[in-house]
């Protein structure tokens, strides 16, 4: 049953990946540390959307915020999920 819950855990992880705009996010966030206006800039979303985005990110543990005074920084949790997008580009890359 153990093995079971890994994979629904693992599943709902590809799940919260699975969104173009998460997908930068997360791309974004492998570069470093970013507050939300600078998420804003470099995905092309307003701010609410990104926000709601963070939210599942983190609710899944991909990410995780820390306050700095009135901003708050965003960060990859395990930075080997950016091995994920690097993954998927090798498989584009070679069915072309």
């Amino acid at each position: 049953m153990k093995q079971n819950n890994r994979y629904k855990d693992q599943a709902r992880i590809l799940k919260a990946l699975a969104n173009e705009t998460r997908l930068k996010i997360v791309d974004r966030l492998g570069k470093g540390e970013c507050c939300v206006g600078g998420l804003v800039k470099a995905v092309g979303a307003d701010q609410p959307a990104v926000s709601k985005h963070l939210a599942v990110l983190r609710s899944v543990g991909v990410i995780d915020d820390e306050r700095r005074g009135n901003s708050v920084v965003y960060r990859i949790v395990t930075p080997c999920v950016t091995n994920f997008l690097s993954c998927a580009s090798r498989v584009l890359k070679e069915r072309a």
